[in-house]
């Protein structure tokens, strides 16, 4: 093993039905914005044309990444962090990869903050995810679609520990 070996794994907004429903509404909204232009004053033309392209540029800016080492977990879902969220490893109890369900358990994808015992959640895209429990009994979910990267990673690092 490397003397400080590290996953890294990053995760983008790519799947095809919701891009399907991204340019959707912005082809609806530029559709009627311009077809209706003579009710519209321009600073409304533009606002309704604006929006819809901020909506895209942020579901394709927006990116999840993890990083794991021999420290601790590293997370952040940009450009809502600029900055890594960092738990080290002392403060965790158990780590494992699990199966879930984004709608059901986290009420969708992002950064989701729910209650009923569930945590926290990181999820972009897929249903696999790293689960930490933490020592004061708090939970974080980390999606992740390198689910058998990072469970061999984490098995390494724990022969070491």
């Amino acid at each position: 093993m490397k003397d400080n070996p590290e996953f890294y794994g990053i995760q983008r907004f790519r799947q095809w039905w919701l891009w399907l429903i991204i340019v959707f509404v912005l082809g609806f909204s530029a559709y009627n914005s311009i077809g209706n232009a003579e009710f519209f004053s321009t600073t409304e033309l533009i606002i309704f044309l604006a929006i819809p392209i901020l909506i895209f540029l942020l579901f394709f800016i927006i990116k999840l990444e993890t990083k794991i080492d021999a420290l601790g977990i590293r997370v952040r879902l940009f450009p809502f962090h600029f900055q890594f969220k960092y738990f080290p490893w002392k403060s965790i109890e158990k780590a494992y990869i699990r199966e879930y369900s984004p709608l059901m358990d986290y009420g969708g994808w992002g950064l989701r903050i729910v209650s009923f015992g569930r945590g926290k959640a990181y999820t972009v895209s897929g249903d696999l995810g790293l689960q930490l429990v933490f020592k004061d009994g708090k939970k974080l979910l980390i999606g992740t679609q390198k689910s058998v990267e990072i469970k061999k990673f984490i098995a390494e690092i724990q022969k070491f520990n």
